[in-house]
């Protein structure tokens, strides 16, 4: 699939994708990530033949289906509310696109049987959508749109009704389902964690455009942007000036050298630039004994308890916060008011622009 130059305007009111494009290759798991009214519920919308673009093209399989209605399309929906008949059995709900497109009955109970199979409700064939958990519901939904074969399924935040564990269960199953089958899946969410564990690759999108799009580590670990940054998790950035060969920061004056990779000193445009020092709370450590290099002191302000972890809650010396995620070896944890020396390992520090 590829949308080219992809709008989307309301109205009178400013447009809310903004000429998209993006590229989703055979078999792959693409989610779209943002936060509410950033366009890329609009943009699943379009690809569906549920809104018509404002301008821009929509082509699959080499064709364009811009001008194409909905069920003309070779794309199938899981929506937010799984969108179940509830007089219908399983079954009926599973078979009722097959049954509209008058295809014959020994194959729709042929098709109908080997979707229950694959989602594991065999046994719930008989029964009707309300006697279902949750999960079950959007097994049912996930059964029914891959029914009828469709190039690409779309998936509109499906997992956000269920609760925290059973959503993290749907996770791994429909990253498997997707895996077996080879199928192309578009997935629209908000949830950080539900695309960075399922996805390919990872569009983010604001303000109506693609920011970055990229493998989830990549994301993670080299974003673009402090947006980026701070959408895709918890994260520190530090303002700095760029040098010769690494940074010093803004308030404390301390100097961190950068890794020559992608993300580091190479993309310090000028000397004396200002710019943000991008760096997860996981990969901020306790210096060692004697340790200098990329060393930074703090005070702690606040230590929480969070499982395996005590999440460290600092300030450098100019009050600029630091988080540092500290793992947890049996022994007592810091107390605020204590004096921090803490490593940023140029390896995973991260120089991103200034925001404007």
């Amino acid at each position: 699939m590829r949308l080219i130059g992809l709008a989307k305007s309301y109205g009178n009111a400013a447009p809310v994708v903004r000429d998209l494009d993006l590229s989703l290759h055979q078999g792959e798991f693409l989610s779209l990530l943002g936060p509410s009214g950033c366009g890329k519920t609009s943009t699943l919308r379009m690809i569906a033949g549920l809104e018509q673009p404002s301008a821009g093209r929509i082509l699959l399989g080499g064709r364009d289906i811009t001008a194409d209605p909905a069920h003309r399309r070779p794309v199938n929906t899981v929506f937010q509310d799984y969108a179940l008949f509830p007089h219908l059995s399983v079954a009926g709900n599973v078979g009722f696109g097959l049954s509209t497109q008058r295809r014959k009955r020994a194959e729709i109970d042929r098709r109908v049987t080997e979707m229950l199979a694959l989602v594991g409700l065999s046994a719930q064939a008989g029964v009707r959508p309300a006697t279902l958990s949750g999960g079950q519901r959007q097994r049912v939904a996930l059964a029914r749109a891959l029914a009828r074969q469709p190039d690409l399924l779309l998936l509109d935040e499906p997992l956000s009704a269920l609760d925290a564990q059973l959503r993290q269960q749907m996770q791994a199953e429909l990253r498997a389902l997707q895996r077996r089958l080879g199928s192309s899946f578009l997935l629209v969410t908000h949830d950080q964690d539900e695309a960075l564990s399922m996805s390919d690759r990872i569009a983010v999108m604001h303000r109506g455009r693609i920011v970055q799009i990229d493998r989830p580590e990549i994301l993670y670990d080299r974003p673009r942007t402090a947006f980026v940054a701070r959408f895709l998790g918890a994260t520190n950035l530090l303002p700095a000036k760029a040098e010769a060969g690494g940074v010093r920061l803004a308030g404390s004056g301390e100097r961190l050298a950068l890794p020559d990779a992608p993300g580091g000193a190479a993309r310090v445009t000028s000397e004396r630039a200002g710019c943000l020092l991008a760096i997860r709370p996981e990969n901020v450590a306790l210096a060692d004994p004697g340790e200098t290099a990329n060393v930074v002191s703090a005070t702690l302000e606040r230590c929480l308890f969070q499982g395996g972890r005590h999440r460290l809650e600092a300030r450098l010396s100019d009050g600029t916060a630091i988080l540092a995620d500290l793992r947890r070896d049996g022994g007592p944890a810091p107390a605020p008011g204590t004096s921090l020396r803490l490593v940023l390992p140029p390896a995973r520090l991260a120089l991103l622009p200034p925001e404007s």
